[in-house]
């Protein structure tokens, strides 16, 4: 269940559009009780240092709207498997100034796709993710954020859509207590695992544990799929509205292993002139369900299809 008597840890991906402590504002008029942000165009390699003023103006809006955890978002152009010296290199030094950005602002861990192994194939790919992992692991100060790693749709050439590849990760580093898992449910669906019933929820809860240990996932991304599942395509959709359907999100809302893991939207913002974050959010809460929807104790969850990431 969700925790008794408390607000559930949900929120959105917030804009930080004019900085960074402009989110809380944002995210308190959407309904969050958590948050997910960039501190930095995610569309950039580069970004003007955090000003201390505005590290100062976010902690105290933190503060002021009890908002939290607030976790974060790393950019996008990172690559961590790249067989590219100098963007594997630039990768590096980018996702390092993007865990410091988050240690100045207090946040708990930086989401990141892991990356993909354009071409050089999955084995040489996951050993260069786990090279940079160590690579930063070494460059930071103890108590910094922690790299959360999403798992992806597992279109082309991008690692992680096979919950095995996270599995590898996390074997081949020398500290796996600086990992963490975000499990995002649109890419669940769309690299081929069954979230839509309670015996396949399990059994694809039960197949990324196996994977990565338990306690592990820090993160859910709820978002619906726009397409079937294995599709491969991710394309976020509005909750219930797209192919996984709400039973799933019932489920990750009474499951009590996640009652303190923050759940972040990341569904379209608007349709026409309506705001949706608040909207996905109201859905969220009204599935908060006092009876039991997870299958009985020592019941054997069914098997679930699961599509290995393509190589």
């Amino acid at each position: 269940m969700t925790r008794p008597g408390l607000e559930p840890l949900i929120g959105a991906h917030i804009s930080i559009s004019g900085g960074v402590s402009l989110a809380f504002e944002r995210g308190a008029a959407a309904g969050c009780s958590a948050m997910q942000i960039f501190t930095k165009n995610a569309t950039r390699w580069d970004a003007p240092p955090l000003d201390s003023g505005e590290v100062s103006r976010f902690r105290d809006e933190q503060a002021r709207t009890g908002i939290g955890p607030v976790v974060s978002h790393g950019s996008y152009l990172i690559n961590l498997a790249s067989p590219d010296p100098a963007l594997l290199e630039r990768s590096r030094k980018a996702f390092l100034a993007e865990i410091e950005r988050a240690a100045a602002l207090g946040l708990p861990l930086v989401i990141t796709h892991p990356g993909a192994h354009m071409g050089a194939g999955v084995e040489a790919g996951l050993a260069r993710i786990a090279a940079s992992l160590d690579w930063l692991d070494e460059r930071t100060e103890p108590g910094a954020p922690l790299v959360c790693l999403e798992n992806t749709a597992g279109p082309g050439t991008v690692l992680a859509g096979d919950f095995a590849h996270l599995g590898t990760i996390f074997g081949l580093v020398r500290n796996r207590k600086r990992l963490a898992v975000c499990l995002d449910t649109c890419h669940a669906h769309a690299a081929g695992y069954d979230l839509t019933q309670p015996e396949t929820y399990q059994a694809t809860l039960a197949a990324l544990e196996s994977a990565v240990g338990t306690g592990t996932i820090r993160a859910i991304h709820l978002n619906d799929a726009k397409g079937e599942r294995g599709s491969r395509l991710d394309r976020h959709e509005h909750l219930g509205r797209g192919q996984i359907g709400l039973e799933c999100f019932r489920l990750f809302m009474n499951d009590s292993r996640f009652a303190g893991v923050p759940k972040i939207l990341e569904t379209p913002k608007e349709e026409g002139d309506i705001q949706m974050d608040p909207v996905n959010l109201g859905i969220l809460r009204d599935l908060i369900d006092v009876k039991p929807v997870l299958p009985t104790p020592g019941r054997q969850p069914k098997k679930v299809q699961v599509q290995g990431a393509r190589p």
